[in-house]
């Protein structure tokens, strides 16, 4: 920041004097080039679509303001149910040709938009300070090269489709929503994957800000993108719903809110649609008794402060242990009394103006409500605004909170830090993970092993040690639990607008759904009630007399060991011929809570196993069935009724599957990623928790293999419900746990209704994903009540999928949704800083 001294007292002052008396004198950034665009248009803009301007006649319009100072930028209109007619339209008929360019030609594309937006990097900085309210600096230096650095790595990307994205291809129509806090770095993090891999988007930026956007849509077609393939649509946020639910939009990418992500979940559920969601935050920011701590309090000045705390990963709760807290505590208010706030064009400042008035109205109730908990809030800075123009709010310090408060729970969303104090590295983690949210997270320590255990041991999809909010295009960032899921950067964000390529858009058509009485009721399917079936004969000679077989009961299986089902009922397993083959368990909700917590005991053990230990457990498994594959082959030709020679195929192909996965067991943990970062920036492929597994009625054994080796190899522990019809294969193989060495706890198998028994998983809240391959009213319904903590899904909208077919049975499909990215972000620089 420059220094004038415009208020020195007299030229006979000392050099202490002179220095106590220099003041910041004010450094504007030019804004002519943005109101000569303006201009241009007589600040009246309508959609761009297909390439060009639109502007329906009789919209109802919206004026954009320049937050520091209320000036009216320009009016945009408000979009109705045509305007996304039109424009899903035109990226529709545009992806028939952009998907099939071959890559090197969208690679070109790409890079030249990149070329074209450096050339009017400046004219966008200043576009998105005056449309946001940030201050010019941070736009200049940190957001617009940020969106160069995505279009250039993406060019890459969508060159190496071929080869590093083999087995996949385009999706289709991207609906893209994002938020105002970065209104063009946030978009170019959708556009540009969505682009590279063969995607058409039609984005709606957020109501408060659409002129950078616009702005770049009209860059991108001077750079000669092909009308359609980006299409850029204004409105209010019942708008952006209308594009997400459009029945020819194919994938929803979404950056906001979480509860807007909550209905957005809930809005597409069964449509077969693609989602991603990046959400709120709240995150932690832990320094150590270790650690640098003059460096830790610029650390905290970047993670709350940077954007005025408008930052989804903004460091939020600041958690130092006890033994520095006060000294850390006294350093942090001497820095904020240097902060300064003011015009957002002024380069000389710190932070800007909130985005509205809004906005600054709930950031202060937040922070009146902990002062009258008697919680001490410290607020100071070196300079305000003096005029009551803009939406201006200063940096704040809450303390003497309690971690039940609100403002230590909840999301602000602006310049506001809760501070706590912790003993041991222990409660840190604890403290740390003591929230809804996931999103990201920061330690500071000059020990290296402290940093890096904390690192793995905070659940967030990115940790910084001794840094925040550092961001690139070639590290993916998204959130665990209610931050969302789904990566925006690197080859991890490439999945999320890519899918097999043997696949077509589901289409389901179930209708609606009562989501309140949907398979509640128990045993309904099959009645647990004697002479519901023929018995078959189990006799069998000995010593020459006819004697009766020992009766065999098939139990529940949780937490390593048989257990009876709680509603005390069993449900009839029928042959092809009318006969019971055996009675199973009938699972009801006290069993699913049973089974979660026998999961949960067992997969922070099992998640931190060595890789070579899970291999070996796995392939133990395949031998141990091996040794029985005629008991296997006779067991699935009992149920299924189809020939020996196809059954024995279906046991000879499990066994090939459990060597598949067994091989991937130390192959998939990560890698370490380009970034622009000096140090090192790791991917670590995290298991995802507890999964919920809902097996497919085909292929009884394969489809159970298939879809819990992955879990298992990746070190999460699940709750299966095998096949409702023919569930004796799953049951079998407990035998094949426990004599393979698996811990108790890791596999659980529920038999029984099987909607029944997924309703209570899917609404259970510490169940982390759920894999459903049933019917198209439960895939309808897994995702609708997913909303509620926004766990994962993964479901088949009741299409089969022939899981002898290596494509459609294994691959990277499995091993995305069986883990979660986690990039740690190392900074090096005590050899070569300078």
């Amino acid at each position: 920041m420059a220094a004038t001294t415009g208020n020195v007292r007299a030229s006979g002052d000392s050099v202490p004097e002179i220095f106590e008396s220099m003041d910041y004198g004010p450094a504007p950034e030019s804004t002519d080039v943005v109101r000569a665009w303006l201009d241009k248009y007589d600040r009246s803009f309508g959609h761009f679509i297909n390439g060009k301007w639109v502007k329906p006649e009789g919209r109802k319009t919206y004026q954009t303001k320049c937050p520091s100072t209320g000036e009216v930028l320009a009016t945009t209109i408000q979009g109705e149910d045509e305007d996304v007619e039109l424009a899903v339209g035109a990226a529709k008929k545009a992806f028939e040709s952009w998907s099939t360019l071959p890559c090197h030609v969208r690679a070109r594309y790409l890079y030249s938009i990149a070329r074209n937006v450096q050339k009017h990097q400046r004219i966008l900085t200043v576009m998105e300070s005056l449309d946001n309210g940030k201050p010019f600096r941070e736009s200049r230096d940190a957001d617009i090269p940020l969106v160069v650095r995505h279009f250039y790595h993406h060019a890459g990307w969508a060159q190496l489709m071929d080869t590093e994205m083999k087995g996949w291809k385009p999706i289709g129509v991207v609906g893209a929503i994002v938020p105002w806090n970065f209104p063009l770095m946030l978009l170019t993090w959708k556009v540009c994957p969505a682009l590279a891999m063969g995607n058409t988007v039609v984005l709606k930026p957020a109501t408060y800000t659409r002129m950078s956007a616009l702005l770049l849509a009209e860059i991108c077609a001077e750079a000669g993108l092909p009308p359609g393939v980006f299409n850029v649509v204004t409105g209010n946020g019942r708008f952006g719903s209308k594009l997400a639910c459009h029945p020819d939009v194919d994938k929803v990418g979404f950056t906001g809110s979480t509860e807007v992500g909550q209905l957005l979940r809930r809005a597409v559920a069964g449509t077969g649609k693609k989602l991603s969601l990046e959400l709120g935050g709240k995150s932690p920011i832990v320094v150590f008794d270790s650690a640098d701590l003059d460096s830790a309090v610029e650390g905290v000045v970047d993670a709350i402060w940077f954007n005025q705390g408008q930052v989804c990963s903004a460091g939020s709760r600041l958690l130092v242990q006890e033994s520095v807290f006060n000294t850390f505590i006294t350093k942090l208010k001497t820095r904020m009394s240097h902060l300064r706030v003011g015009d957002n064009l002024d380069k000389c400042i710190d932070m800007g103006a909130l985005v509205d008035e809004s906005q600054m109205k709930t950031i202060k109730e937040y922070v009146e409500e902990a002062r009258k908990e008697g919680a001490e809030v410290h607020q100071v800075s070196a300079s305000f605004p003096k005029h009551d123009k803009g939406f201006f709010y200063p940096p704040t310090l809450i303390t003497n909170v309690q971690t039940v408060s609100r403002v230590v729970r909840e999301e602000i969303f602006g310049p506001v830090l809760v501070a706590l104090p912790f003993r041991t590295a222990k409660e840190a983690i604890a403290l740390g993970n003591n929230t809804n949210y996931g999103l990201g997270a920061s330690v500071w320590t000059e020990s290296i092993p402290l940093g890096l255990e904390a690192a793995v041991s905070l659940k967030a999809g990115a940790v910084w040690v001794n840094c925040h909010n550092m961001f690139d295009a070639a590290a993916g960032f998204g959130g665990y639990k209610e931050s969302g899921y789904g990566r925006d950067g690197g080859k991890e964000g490439l999945y999320e607008y890519a899918k097999p390529s043997w696949q077509d858009r589901p289409r389901p058509n179930c209708g609606e759904l009562n989501y309140t009485t949907f398979a509640v009721k128990y045993g309904a399917t099959v009645p647990p009630i004697p002479g519901s079936g023929t018995v078959g004969d189990k006799s069998l000679t000995s010593d020459g007399a006819i004697v009766p077989g020992i009766d065999r009961t098939y139990k529940l299986y949780y937490g390593g060991g048989q257990k009876r089902p709680d509603g005390q009922y069993s449900r009839p397993v029928i042959g092809q011929e009318g006969r019971v083959l055996a009675l199973v368990g009938e699972a009801n909700r006290k069993d699913v809570r049973n089974a979660v917590e026998a999961a949960h005991k067992a997969a922070p053990g099992w998640g931190k196993r060595a890789a070579h230990n899970r291999a070996q457990i796995v392939y133990y498994m395949a031998e141990n069935l091996e040794i029985r594959r005629q008991e296997f082959t006779q067991q699935l030709q009992l149920m299924t009724g189809r020939s020996e020679e196809d059954c024995r195929k279906e046991v000879d192909l499990a066994v090939q599957r459990l060597f598949y996965w067994g091989a991937y067991c130390d192959k998939y943990g990560g890698t370490i990623q380009e970034t622009t970062l000096y140090g090192v920036t790791a991917k670590i492929h995290e298991p995802m928790g507890v999964i919920g597994i809902a097996c497919p009625e085909e292929y009884p054994l394969l489809g159970f293999v298939s879809l819990f080796a992955p879990a298992v190899v990746r070190g999460n522990a699940m709750i299966v419900v095998p096949s409702q019809k023919h569930p004796l294969s799953a049951l079998d193989f407990y035998q094949v746990f426990d004599t393979s060495d698996l811990p108790g706890g890791v596999v659980n198998i529920l038999t029984g209704d099987r909607d029944h028994i997924t309703k209570y998983l899917v609404e259970h809240q510490d169940i982390q994903a759920m894999w459903y391959f049933g019917s198209a009213e439960g895939s309808k319904f897994v995702e609708w009540t997913a909303a509620e903590n926004l766990k994962r899904t993964w479901v088949d909208y009741g299409i089969a999928r022939d899981w002898t077919d290596p494509q459609q049975g294994q691959g990277e499909e499995f091993l995305y949704h069986a883990t979660q990215a986690k990039n740690i972000w190392l900074p090096m620089g005590d050899i070569f800083a300078n």
